[in-house]
């Protein structure tokens, strides 16, 4: 399988004042299309940076970072904001909906956004929304829906475009387990079934599981699994 994502020796350092504070140190992996990689660590592991230069929402201070065989250093504001519309689908742990509008026009504005028609395209719909339990919710405004309604409204939005990569930033992180469950079920079933690569980022060791494979993070790199005091397996 191709590679979606490839870093290579990528740092950040954030300027808070007179003081520098790294956030990634060096970070190098590969992602296959096709896979379902979850990475995990801390607080102030440098997830979240990580998250938003792989969705090129913000740029690394050295190093090299390839989505779909784009060289983000080589692109444009406007080819990454290309790229980020048409192949990159993000769910955040704040929900971000649009509280004007309901269910499905917060869905539905991704197609806006990303220029898709989908007229010709509404099994699709009714599959994400009948499986996210959203079906009969979809007039109602965020105001009107539960925490858990919305994150699942968020990734209905993130998937309704059929992205080649979805991004998660702690999509379960205010979400009870109920919810949860439905939530990381329907990012697995997005990428075994509809072939979507997904990437999560994620405190928790038991959402991590859901993933094909784990990489760990804390202060800024990369760690082994035996190395990381918080992990705890998943107990089958």
């Amino acid at each position: 399988m191709p590679e979606i994502i490839q870093l290579e020796d990528v740092r950040k350092t954030y300027h808070i004042g007179k003081v520098d504070v790294p956030a990634l140190r060096g970070i190098s992996f590969t992602v296959q299309a096709g896979e379902f990689v979850s990475i995990v660590g801390p607080s102030g592991s440098g997830k979240s940076t990580l998250f938003y230069i792989l969705g090129g929402l913000t740029r690394a201070d050295s190093g090299r970072v390839v989505i779909g065989g784009a060289d983000f250093a080589r692109l444009s504001d406007a080819e990454r904001t290309e790229l980020r519309k048409t192949k990159i689908g993000f769910v955040f742990q704040k929900f971000n909906l649009l509280p004007t509008l309901d269910a499905r026009g917060n869905i539905e504005i991704a197609r806006n956004i990303a220029g898709v028609d989908g007229v010709n395209d509404s099994e699709h719909f009714r599959k994400i929304t009948e499986m996210l339990g959203i079906a009969r919710r979809l007039h109602h405004r965020p105001s009107e829906l539960s925490g858990g309604e919305q994150q699942r409204v968020a990734l209905a939005r993130a998937l309704i475009n059929k992205p080649a990569l979805v991004l998660a930033d702690e999509p379960t992180g205010n979400l009870d387990t109920k919810n949860s469950d439905i939530v990381l079920a329907m990012l697995r079933a997005s990428n075994k079934e509809l072939g979507q690569t997904v990437l999560m980022i994620t405190h928790n060791p038991e959402a991590a599981s859901y993933g094909d494979r784990i990489i760990h993070m804390r202060d800024g790199e990369i760690v082994r699994p035996e190395d990381d005091p918080q992990w705890k397996p998943k107990i089958q």
